[in-house]
């Protein structure tokens, strides 16, 4: 047996990986600064550069801001989605994910969102999905471009009600990502109202699933309703993937 040869690892990817740790354990906290340039390069034993695109990752990835000429060194951010959000972003608008996947883990992820909103939203968090719906209701005769917002709208505070931020980021990603693809065809669809007037019906199935409590139902209504809406711009070798998801 032979293995393939394996690259060095780059020293700044070194020096990425100890800042990152001592973040992530808490060493180092929010607001507080890291060793200057220079020191940064005698703690580390690597020169300038290796430092400099070390802390060029680290701020592109959130994690530290550096301020031209500050004497204090670049200074650790508080921890936030928005680097997680951008990952997912690339990664489902990547060409190597299909639609198929991509509706297929819309229709598992808000499956799941309504499940948990059912059980866990509160009379205020009703409120506002009762009211995302009216907006919806009102979109119909505002257009296509409308109605869409107002449907995000609605599938946002199902979402929130999860309390669950991760549900919250890869939803609305995913969401954004499957709408893009297809939100052409379905705009100048012949029967783009009818589009809207089932997909109002649907969302209207799913809030009286949530206000009843009834998580299992909100859930099937969900899978199904994603399914009934996209289904048809999947490649038909490709549909029998969400098939299981409707059972």
């Amino acid at each position: 047996m032979r293995f393939a040869p394996v690259s060095p690892v780059r020293a700044y990817e070194r020096v990425v990986e100890q800042i990152e740790a001592a973040v992530l354990d808490g060493r180092l906290g929010p607001g507080e600064h890291l060793p200057s340039e220079r020191e940064l390069m005698v703690q580390f034993d690597v020169g300038r550069s290796t430092i400099r695109e070390a802390l060029r990752v680290l701020q592109s990835n959130g994690l530290v801001r550096s301020r031209p000429g500050d004497p204090r060194g670049p200074q650790v951010q508080p921890m936030s989605s928005g680097a997680l959000e951008k990952s997912m972003t690339m990664l489902a608008r990547a060409s190597a994910l299909s639609l198929a996947e991509l509706v297929q883990f819309r229709m598992l992820i808000e499956g799941s969102a309504n499940q948990l909103a059912a059980c866990l939203r509160t009379p205020e968090q009703l409120a506002e999905m009762e009211q995302a719906l009216d907006e919806m209701r009102t979109a119909l005769d505002e257009g296509f471009a409308e109605f869409s917002r107002a449907d995000v709208a609605f599938h946002e505070t199902v979402a929130k009600a999860t309390g669950n931020t991760l549900i919250q980021i890869c939803g609305a990603v995913v969401r954004d990502v499957v709408v893009s693809l297809i939100e052409d065809k379905i705009a100048h669809a012949p029967d783009s109202r009818a589009l809207m007037m089932t997909s109002l019906q649907h969302h209207a199935n799913v809030l009286d699933a949530v206000r009843d409590g009834d998580g299992e139902r909100a859930a099937r209504l969900a899978r199904q309703s994603l399914y009934d809406y996209y289904a048809e711009y999947v490649p038909e070798e490709q549909r029998a993937a969400l098939l299981p998801l409707l059972y």
